[in-house]
């Protein structure tokens, strides 16, 4: 059986690297503005047959005229029969809205949460951040390299809270100091890692066993299931 996978994503995010799109119409061959939506298509083809894919919400509708337990119906359907979340990253996936009138913390939270039906109770899922290239092809806006201290460095302030609070949570972290002051984690000291785009698409399955890998040990880290 192939693994299920939820992808949660901003849908009409425009910041994001050229893929190159065209759409056939009645005038002609017409280029198609790449969107965030367009890197699951890609990600769907790479996956093949071999998974399901379940996707986020497909607008920019904001949540704060509904429920938590309308949110929460609209989300266990699509999240519960999935073992892993994969958070497309990119550089517009915020908006000026607060973080619980937006999908992308939700369809996270949910993510996390285990909840019962007919008996049967649903296991967290193992979460990565897949960071998608801006539309300069950079990843900079969130994972720089440190060269002082020979790391790479995530700019961690850039993500709704809910990603944040599950980065560098490890209850036992192995840390050095680097001479420039900053903090170096060795391990695996997240329990959300962060991939590029470039280097998921390459060596997938790798990234997708270190997720489940990863949810398998959860006790091992602070785990931060709702939002604010």
């Amino acid at each position: 059986m192939g693994r299920k996978i939820f992808v949660s994503y901003k849908y009409g995010d425009t910041q994001v690297q050229d893929l190159n799109i065209s759409d056939n119409t009645f005038f002609g061959i017409h280029k198609v503005q790449t969107k965030a939506r367009h890197y699951v298509d890609e990600l769907c083809k790479i996956l093949e047959n071999d998974d399901h894919i379940f996707k986020g919400e497909d607008d920019g509708t904001s949540l704060a005229d509904f429920s938590d337990e309308y949110i929460a119906s609209s989300l266990r359907d699509k999240i519960y029969d999935s073992s892993i979340t994969i958070v497309l990253v990119s550089k517009g996936m915020k908006n000026l809205s607060a973080e619980k009138d937006q999908w992308i913390p939700w369809e996270i939270s949910y993510s996390l949460k285990e909840y019962t039906r007919n008996g049967r109770t649903s296991l967290s899922n193992g979460i990565i951040a897949v960071v998608l290239p801006d539309i300069y092809g950079s990843y900079d806006y969130y994972i720089t390299n440190d060269n002082i201290c020979n790391c790479r460095s995530l700019n961690t302030n850039f993500l709704f809270q809910i990603l944040r609070k599950n980065m560098f949570n490890i209850k036992n972290p192995n840390t050095e100091k680097c001479s420039n002051g900053s903090t170096i984690y060795y391990g695996d000291c997240c329990y959300i890692q962060s991939v590029k785009w470039s280097d998921f698409k390459t060596n997938l399955n790798y990234y997708l066993n270190k997720a489940i890998a990863l949810r398998d040990n959860k006790d091992n880290y602070n785990i931060t299931k709702t939002i604010k």
